[in-house]
C-alpha cells in the first residue's frame, strides 16, 4: 500500500496502524493495555497478539477485540516475528503486554512516521526509567553503548519494546534473533540507512512477574548485538544503501 492509498492526503491515520505484541501469561495486564490502545486510537487500530499462554491471556485479549494467534512457546523473538509479519496495514507498532509502555504516546509515534521516518523507537532510558530494576537499567545502558560503538551511531535504548515501523522495512529484512530480536529490530534498519529516530518515553512499573532471566537473557541480547552489528557492517550492501534516504538526525 502506498502513502497515497493511506488516506486522501497521503497521511496515515490509526486506521492504517496495527499494534502487535507477543503475550505470555499476562492475563493480569493485557486487558489494561488493550483498553488503553482502544481509547487512544478511538478503536481504529488493529491489535494482534501472538500468544503462548496457559493462564487465559488469549481469552482476555479476544474479549477486548484483539486478533489472537496462538502458538507453542518458542521464545520472545519467535512470537514477535509472527506478530510483526502478520498484519497487512502499512504501519506496525510493537509494544509489550505488561502495561510498562505509555499507549498515550501512540499519536507521537504515528506523527513521526508521517514526518517521514521509517522506524520510530521509544527511548525509556533518557528519562531515567526509575521503575526499571537497577540491574536491568545498567544492562540496557550497556547494550546501548555497545551497539552505538559497533554501528557508529549514538543509540540510547536498543532493547525497548515500543517502536513504530513502516511495513516495508519489516518486509525487506530477514530477522534472525530470538531473545535479542528487540535489538535486531533497531540495528539492522540503522545500519542499512533507513530513517530512524528515537523519542523519549516514560516507563511504568510492570504488572505481573517477568519471565526473562536478567543474566541469561542479558547474555543472549549482548550476543545478538555483536552478531547482528558485525554481520551488517561486514555485509557489502553499499550500492543498495546509497539508494535509501540517510538516517535523520535525532
Amino acid at each position: 500500500m502506498s502513502d497515497e492509498e493511506a488516506s486522501g492526503d497521503g497521511t496515515y491515520t490509526f486506521a492504517d496502524v496495527s499494534v502487535v505484541m507477543g503475550t505470555y501469561n499476562e492475563a493480569e495486564a493485557v486487558g489494561t493495555v488493550l483498553k488503553d490502545i482502544k481509547r487512544v486510537t478511538d478503536g481504529q487500530a488493529e491489535v494482534v497478539c501472538v500468544d503462548s499462554s496457559s493462564d487465559g491471556t488469549a481469552e482476555v485479549a479476544r474479549e477486548h477485540g484483539a486478533r489472537v494467534i496462538e502458538q507453542e512457546p518458542q521464545g520472545y523473538g519467535v512470537a514477535v516475528q509472527t506478530a510483526i509479519t502478520t498484519p497487512d496495514r502499512p504501519v506496525i507498532v510493537t509494544t509489550d503486554c505488561d502495561d510498562t509502555y505509555p499507549m498515550e504516546r501512540l499519536p507521537d509515534f504515528l506523527d513521526a512516521i508521517n514526518d517521514g521516518y521509517d522506524v520510530v523507537s521509544g527511548d525509556r532510558l533518557s528519562s531515567g526509567a526509575e521503575t526499571m530494576p537497577a540491574f536491568n537499567r545498567f544492562g540496557n545502558h550497556a547494550f546501548a553503548w555497545l551497539a552505538s560503538a559497533l554501528v557508529g551511531e549514538r543509540l540510547h535504548d536498543t532493547t525497548t519494546g515500543m517502536r513504530a515501523y513502516r511495513r516495508e522495512v519489516i518486509e525487506a529484512i530477514e530477522w534472525t534473533e530470538n531473545t535479542g530480536l528487540s535489538a535486531e529490530l533497531l540495528l539492522r534498519p540503522v545500519v542499512r540507512g533507513y530513517r530512524v529516530t528515537e523519542i523519549p518515553i516514560d516507563y511504568r512499573e510492570r504488572i505481573g512477574e517477568t519471565t526473562l532471566s536478567p543474566l541469561s537473557g542479558g547474555a543472549a541480547i549482548a550476543k545478538s548485538i555483536l552478531k547482528v552489528s558485525l554481520a551488517e557492517r561486514a555485509d557489502d550492501r553499499s550500492v543498495e544503501r546509497a539508494k535509501r534516504p540517510n538516517r535523520a538526525a535525532d
